[in-house]
């Protein structure tokens, strides 16, 4: 039996939501799912993951 899995990707840059068509969603939650799955410790099943990444500038 095939299971047929969809991504849902919310995009907030500085607390404001970006909006992203379903190419992109589908994209970047893939591309981050793929990723983390990988790690160990990261259980099979998971239904939600959260990534936070932080500019920081340097003179």
């Amino acid at each position: 039996m095939e299971v047929k899995v969809e991504v849902e990707v919310a995009i907030l840059v500085d607390g404001e939501e970006v909006e992203a068509n379903e190419f992109v969603q589908t994209l970047i939650g893939r591309a981050v799912a793929g990723a983390v799955s990988a790690l160990k410790g990261v259980k099979e099943e998971w239904e939600e993951l959260e990534v936070r990444v932080k500019r920081r500038t340097y003179s």
